[in-house]
């Protein structure tokens, strides 16, 4: 079935000839059929604009594509061909960009808004851990796991769980409830003093649970992190073995069913689709995209950094290393899990940014059996990315392939995105472990392109 859905929306795009596409207008053209595109391309499609999507590629995805193996050794640069022993390149869908889903997020509201889940089927991960003095253990995140987590202490058990409480039961009517406590100008570091955390416990909370990438948070309001714990809390109560959810056959078909939404509502899609030139008028105002000799014209262009990297409207922000590994074992320490998150805090490996580690196997359709995909990725603060990733990797065992990449990260300047040029561009793939930042550049681009915020419809009784 998943299979079927790649090939129709690879095929029920058009019946026109390629240059009958080029030579039409169209409301919108998007280039690239990342993530953050092929939503926007999805939901202007049902809003009835007329859309043009062009990659340069020959698959969907762009950065958030899942490659088979011989499409990830020749990414890689690899010389030859896989060993054997890996199994069949088919059974292999490999994410360039390691994401996992909160249950209760912002994208979960995108894929019920849509419908999107008719073309998709999605497996809970099996566990969320994170690494403390050269030990993984589960990330408590109720009162009960609180109470019986070997990852605190006796006394700390007690002092996590009124803090678990609190801001369960946070009312900024209710000053007796809030305790002193003003979340909307606090510190978070206050509220953690407040509870008598220690910095092993600070660590978790801030890093594990609210998904904080550096320690910069603990001087800025508490609201914010209080609304990323009660998001994982709420996220883990859906499907109790974890907060996330993972697509099967890998990220990929994400992006796929956002293009499958789009072409049911008249998106015309071409992929293999080398771009020359983004043409504005003497105002700066864009009129459209020339590929192969031929010029479609639009109101408005959306894509992805890459397509604008010579154009002075992005900047570089930084990097990601991220290294894909190929293991025969599921990662130690975390119960046999077949699928899993691993944080590694920054305090905890002495370094700037923490570490990520995102295990997916078999159960997701992603590696064929006893084979599992481990990724490891972190911010780049040093001369030597790759060594940046060796606590991490040193948690992994036996690895029986390893793949780096270090990627530039891409935000368009000040000023680029314009409705009145009609130029929109979306951000890079940051290093986060999950899709808030992306679900918030889709938001911020949706209402910068239509004058109005999308308002989510509210889900049916069986959803």
């Amino acid at each position: 079935y998943q299979r079927r859905v790649r090939e129709l929306a690879q095929t029920n795009t058009s019946y026109k000839n390629t240059k009958q596409q080029m030579d039409e207008e169209y409301d919108v053209i998007v280039l690239g059929t990342g993530f953050v595109e092929c939503v926007l391309s999805g939901l202007l499609s049902v809003d009835g604009k007329k859309v043009l999507h062009m990659d340069r590629n020959d698959y969907y995805g762009g950065a958030s594509a899942s490659l088979n193996l011989a499409q990830l050794w020749e990414k890689m640069d690899r010389e030859g061909t896989p060993p054997d022993s890996l199994g069949r390149s088919r059974d292999y869908n490999v994410d360039l960009v390691p994401k996992l889903i909160t249950s209760a997020g912002t994208l979960v509201k995108l894929l019920l808004h849509t419908d999107v889940t008719r073309y998709l089927e999605f497996k809970s991960i099996d566990g969320s851990f994170v690494y403390k003095k050269g030990s993984i253990f589960k990330v408590p995140a109720t009162e009960s796991e609180a109470l019986s987590s070997k990852l605190l202490g006796m006394f700390e058990k007690k002092r996590f769980r009124d803090f678990l409480v609190y801001i369960s039961k946070y009312d900024d009517a209710n000053e007796k409830q809030r305790g002193g406590i003003d979340a909307e100008t606090t510190p978070m570091r206050k509220l953690f003093e407040k509870y008598k955390l220690d910095q092993n416990v600070m660590d978790f909370v801030g890093h594990s649970l609210a998904l904080h990438q550096d320690d910069e948070y603990l001087d800025r309001p508490a609201r914010e992190t209080m609304d990323r714990i009660t998001l994982y809390v709420d996220s883990l109560a859906r499907h109790g073995k974890s907060p996330y959810i993972y697509p099967l056959y890998g990220l990929g078909e994400l992006p796929q069913g956002f293009a499958r939404l789009a072409a049911i509502y008249g998106g015309t899609y071409m992929l293999n689709k080398p771009i020359s030139e983004i043409v504005y008028d003497d105002d700066g105002k864009f009129v459209g995209v020339t590929s192969e000799g031929e010029t479609a014209k639009a109101k408005m262009v959306i894509g992805d950094p890459s397509y604008f990297a010579e154009s002075g409207k992005v900047e570089k922000k930084g990097q990601v290393v991220r290294c894909i590994c190929i293991l025969s074992h599921p990662v130690a320490n975390t119960n046999n899990s077949g699928s899993a998150q691993i944080i590694l805090p920054q305090n905890q490996v002495n370094r700037e940014k923490d570490i990520y580690i995102a295990l997916v196997g078999h159960g997701h359709n992603v590696a064929p059996k006893d084979k599992y995909i481990a990724i490891v990725s972190t911010i780049v603060c040093t001369d030597d990315p790759h060594a940046e990733l060796a606590p991490g990797l040193k948690l992994l065992g036996d690895i029986d392939e390893k793949f780096y990449a270090v990627d530039d990260v891409f935000e368009p300047v000040a000023g680029a995105c314009s409705p009145e040029k009609g130029v929109f561009i979306s951000n890079s793939f940051g290093s986060e472990s999950h899709f808030g930042p992306e679900s918030c550049n889709i938001l911020a681009l949706y209402e910068q392109i239509t004058g109005h915020p999308l308002v989510f419809k509210e889900p049916a009784a069986e959803e």
